[in-house]
């Protein structure tokens, strides 16, 4: 009895630090990712060494979008998923996802002189979504929180190597100009929460609600009007190029993003009404 008693409070102890350390997790991951961007950019602007451009790219179109993705992981929701599979699925299906989008979009581009947004849309939306999709086949308890933490991941993943890309092309038309680098990566990688990884959070949620409830009718038109309006904000996007514009896209994508993840703020196995709103 009296050893029960005592191992009760460092439990206690342990769990609370546990929540502790995932709900304010994100913060560490910033402040060492901001930190070494900056160390990495202090370096390369002293020394004039262009092998560590790769690096300042990498740290400047992954911080954000990798502290979101902590940021999401910390929530109140019940994930079932492990932190492997996450990175996994930034990791690789931000690749196959980038991939598929160019080859898409290049072949829409030799058909139409300039593809229209909402085929971009269509196009990069639906490449996000390749590894949630896989994933549902091999996760069998599907929960809808998993499915929205899967899809920022992917969206991630994407952001990143897109990011990635158009820092590249950009250092090379600027003529190695680093401050134009910088606010381009600076522009992103603020945006990428609000763009990317919302939307795909959004459909990946909604795919994994209608696979929780077995595909019901209810479910599917869910599923696809979430869809839908994932592809429309990333049309929107695309379309307008102001400030203003982007700061309303992104504020109803984050506030849909927002609303989502409280409906899905259920213990595993009480979701059903969470469910048919997702």
């Amino acid at each position: 009895m009296s050893v029960s008693i005592a191992r009760e409070p460092a439990r206690t102890a342990d769990s609370r630090l546990t929540r502790a350390v995932r709900h304010w997790g994100w913060l560490a991951v910033l402040a060492v990712g901001l930190l070494l961007f900056w160390l990495i950019h202090s370096t390369l602007i002293s020394t004039g060494n262009p092998n560590l451009v790769p690096a300042l790219i990498f740290f400047g179109a992954a911080v954000v979008p990798t502290t979101f993705v902590v940021f999401v992981s910390g929530r109140r929701l019940d994930f079932g998923v492990s932190f492997p599979l996450v990175a996994t699925t930034a990791l690789v299906g931000g690749a196959i996802g980038v991939t598929t989008a160019g080859f898409l979009e290049y072949r829409t581009l030799r058909l139409m002189d300039v593809p229209p947004t909402v085929a971009v849309g269509v196009i990069e939306e639906a490449a996000k979504l390749i590894m949630p999709v896989l994933l549902l086949f091999f996760v069998r308890d599907r929960h809808p929180g998993d499915g929205l933490l899967i899809g920022v991941a992917s969206g991630a993943g994407f952001a990143v190597f897109e990011t990635m890309g158009y820092a590249f092309v950009e250092l090379i038309q600027s003529n190695g100009d680093l401050t134009a680098v910088d606010d381009l990566l600076v522009l992103r990688g603020l945006l990428s929460p609000a763009a990317h990884m919302a939307w795909t959070g959004l459909t990946a949620a909604a795919l994994w609600s209608a696979a929780s409830r077995h595909w019901s009718r209810r479910s599917v038109l869910t599923s696809v009007l979430v869809c839908v309006v994932a592809v429309g904000l990333h049309a929107a996007w695309d379309s307008f190029d102001s400030d203003t514009s982007y700061t309303v896209l992104a504020i109803i994508s984050l506030s849909l993003l927002i609303v989502t993840t409280r409906l899905l703020g259920r213990p595993r196995g009480t979701h059903t009404g969470v469910a048919q709103a997702a």
